[in-house]
């Protein structure tokens, strides 16, 4: 106990006078310290970097409201570039320089995987990474949080639906051979399996790869019909566009929620790609919800305070992720620490308007909205196409 005394009395005395800390780290008494460790530079910038935007815009407007019982969010973001070791980097500064409370919206499978190991022994919250691979709560911790349904289970969903819906017999697949590349891999080849279809041709690629005609013609001579992809969202757009200009039409191209980005719908539509890619993800598109009240709200509160023309998906994941931390907090009560937040998160139960899903968890579930929506490329936007519950 005089150890734990004389820790917060140092922290206190670090932040200056008239800010004492109680023992949980990044709690003040004007303040709750957030960490994030994002791609700012990299190739999953289109998801960090208007997530960020929308995270801090929601604590913005908690903050101008009073905060979260008359604390103020303060969100501290790090850039890693998609590199390990500088996500690594990023994460100790986080937790052991700005001691933050919680980490929020962190970016990239590997990268959390790397950054478990720091945050596990002194068990601070992870909620809503920006990855969606099953290592993120399991095996199961006390600490850990997703944000939506797994990349496996959206990849398989949508796999399946192409083998029932489109007649697809022979699977490959083109991937960045990481944990991430491993859950799209695992989730096609399962499927594949289940539906008694076939698997053939794979082929591996680097994070700055830009030319995969050499990968497209070896999919073509294997037979494949339907690709898997798990990679970059500008390299996602690139090997479409690529393959539709090798007069590769019949080929259709799945991803995960990695690439169900309203960036990808545009970008394949300024390069004359009209269809040919599916997504499976763990909440719905944007732009095809423009009539839902809460949606148009939003979008137009974001626009207005960005500049930007459309909020798109990363910012979406951004205020959804920044919502759950709220609720969370504000449910732990005046006193917050970190058990009493992480009991707060297993407690949560609402409907995002927003994303379009429910979330709900529990002691024995930390997967905060578990539905998987199915949706393809069509005219420049998504749409939805298989709903499962």
């Amino acid at each position: 106990m005089k150890t734990v005394k004389a820790l917060a009395t140092a922290a206190a005395l670090s932040l200056g006078a008239g800010a004492a800390v109680n023992a949980e780290n990044g709690v003040t008494d004007t303040e709750i310290r957030i960490g994030g460790s994002h791609d700012l530079s990299g190739i999953f910038a289109p998801f960090s970097v208007p997530a960020v935007t929308a995270a801090k815009l929601y604590f913005e407007n908690v903050n101008a409201d009073g905060g979260v019982h008359a604390r103020e969010i303060t969100y501290i973001v790090e850039d890693h570039g998609y590199q390990v070791p500088r996500a690594v980097q990023a994460a100790n500064k986080l937790i052991n320089r700005d001691e933050v409370f919680a980490m929020l919206l962190n970016l990239g499978t590997p990268h959390n995987l790397a950054m478990f190991k720091l945050m596990e022994p002194k068990n601070i919250p992870n909620v809503s990474p920006l990855t969606a691979a099953r290592q993120m709560v399991d095996p199961p911790a006390p600490w850990k949080f997703a944000g939506t349904a797994s990349y496996y289970d959206g990849v398989k969903a949508t796999a399946t639906y192409l083998a029932n819906e489109k007649g697809a017999q022979t699977f490959c697949l083109m991937y960045l051979p990481t944990d991430f590349g491993a859950e799209i891999e695992e989730g096609v080849k399962d499927a594949a399996s289940e539906v008694g279809a076939e698997f053939g041709v794979e082929t591996k690629h680097k994070p700055d790869e830009s030319d995969f005609t050499g990968a497209l013609g070896k999919i073509r001579e294997g037979g494949c019909d339907t690709v898997g992809l798990a990679l970059g969202v500008g390299q996602t757009i690139n090997v479409v566009a690529t393959a539709h200009k090798m007069g590769m039409e019949d080929i259709n191209f799945l991803t995960s929620s990695a690439g169900f980005h309203t960036v990808v719908a545009k970008g394949l539509a300024q390069q004359g790609v009209m269809g040919g890619l599916y997504a499976g993800a763990g909440w719905q598109d944007l732009e095809a919800r423009m009539d839902t009240p809460e949606v148009a709200q939003w979008v137009k509160a974001y626009t207005e305070e960005t500049g930007e023309n459309f909020p798109g998906t990363g910012a979406l994941l951004g205020r959804s992720a920044a919502e759950i931390l709220v609720r969370a907090l504000e449910a732990a009560g005046p006193e917050p620490t970190r058990e009493k937040f992480i009991e707060a998160m297993e407690g949560l139960d609402y409907d995002d308007e927003i994303a379009g899903n429910h979330v709900s968890m529990s002691e024995d579930d930390h997967v905060a909205a578990s539905e998987i929506y199915v949706s393809v490329v069509e005219d420049g936007s998504w749409k939805l196409v298989q709903t499962i519950e």
